[in-house]
């Protein structure tokens, strides 16, 4: 081998980050191997790398004996101290035993091993990136998609996007820009496979990590997500800090910061609620746009029964129950809502009492005496000036 080998390592060790150190221990064993595959030798041979001059030589390892059994093995002592006087039995000895034409299959193997080793510090240094960004949101481009997958570009790895988890709503082109969320990133014979979403809630609390600085410096915190990917979501919202209006600081200026979420979902309607610790307060916030007059509560059962205004009904349940079953996702709360006719036919609102009572008739209307002259005699002194 040549110096050739040694830029060639160098190049390596900037480029794609492996030590230089690795891969001549590589090619050193790779080369043992094809000595003994090679020349049908024994277990017994080391080889050296010179880093100077890039040469390689192969050495074999003999014991020194009185009587030699194996030569490839052994050395009697006479012939080693014929190498050098201080040799004793017991001794190993080490002797040159470089092939003419070894400098070929070295050349042959080194390709192969720092071909292959490559490959695999390339799979290893991608496996470590994306293991630390799993559960995070990255931007790739599209590059080709099948039956199963859309495959997407992130870097230096390409991801999968499996056919579950594609929005229903999007066509995912060729060299479409897209964010995506990691999901899983495992380690496979073939190299690390990365996993990512397009549907999957904690998506939308990412992105909203990055429109909304009050919720990255963790002044206003995302409590729940409940998401039908591509049609409506819903995100429950806190904050600490009083002075802040945690639905506000999402919602952005003129809507901008719940905008840009929306257009980088496809027009996915996203409706932002604020949280709190009270049930009756969480679900009567939950089922916003709708308007929310009673909130009854069962503990035991964790479930709630709403009353909404009559005309109120269809919204609060939403299109194919859409409004109800985000909401209960979002609290955590069974919620069985019911029109106020209903429910006060169920007995389970109170019926508000009138002014005029219908069994009210006028002979059960009785005036003060004190309170009829009184009002005689104001109309006759108007009647007086008048005149």
């Amino acid at each position: 081998m040549s110096s050739e080998l040694l830029d060639a390592l160098d190049i390596l060790e900037k480029e794609k980050g492996i030590s230089r150190d690795i891969i001549i221990e590589a090619i050193e064993a790779a080369l043992v191997s094809a000595y003994k595959r090679n020349f049908n030798q024994a277990q017994n041979v080391r080889t050296n790398f010179n880093l100077t001059t890039g040469t390689m030589h192969v050495f074999a390892r003999k014991e020194v004996v009185d009587e030699v059994f194996d030569s490839r093995l052994e050395i009697s002592l006479d012939d080693a101290r014929k190498l050098n006087q201080n040799y004793e039995i017991g001794d190993i000895v080490e002797i040159e035993v470089t092939p003419k034409d070894f400098g070929r299959i070295a050349a042959q193997t080194a390709k192969q091993v720092v071909t292959q080793r490559v490959r695999e510090a390339e799979r290893g240094i991608i496996y470590e990136e994306f293991i630390d960004r799993e559960d995070d949101i990255m931007t790739g481009i599209v590059q080709r998609r099948d039956n199963r997958f859309a495959y997407v570009l992130l870097g230096r790895a390409e991801a999968l996007l499996p056919a579950s988890e594609q929005m229903p709503n999007e066509q995912y082109n060729h060299n479409d820009r897209i964010k995506v969320y990691i999901t899983k990133v495992e380690k496979t014979t073939k190299g690390p496979q990365i996993y990512i979403s397009r549907t999957h809630p904690n998506l939308l609390k990412r992105l909203f990590e990055l429109e909304v600085p009050e919720i990255f410096d963790g002044t206003v915190e995302i409590m729940s997500v409940a998401r039908e990917a591509g049609d409506r979501s819903k995100i429950s919202v806190h904050s600490d800090n009083p002075e802040v209006d945690p639905v506000g600081a999402c919602v952005g200026p003129k809507g901008a910061r719940v905008q840009a979420v929306v257009d980088e979902l496809n027009g996915e309607k996203i409706d932002i609620v604020k949280y709190s610790k009270d049930p009756v307060e969480f679900v009567a916030n939950a089922l916003s746009p709708s308007k929310v007059l009673e909130v009854i509560v069962n503990e035991e059962e964790k479930s709630t029964t709403v009353i909404v205004p009559d005309y109120q009904l269809s919204l609060a349940i939403g299109k194919r129950g859409q409004n109800a079953r985000l909401a209960a996702k979002l609290t955590g709360w069974k919620i069985d809502i019911k029109s106020e006719s209903d429910a006060r036919e169920a007995g389970i609102y109170p019926v508000e009492e009138s002014l005029f009572s219908p069994e009210l008739t006028l002979d059960d209307i009785t005036i003060d005496d004190e309170l009829d002259e009184e009002a005689d005699s104001v109309h006759e002194s108007i009647t007086d000036e008048d005149k």
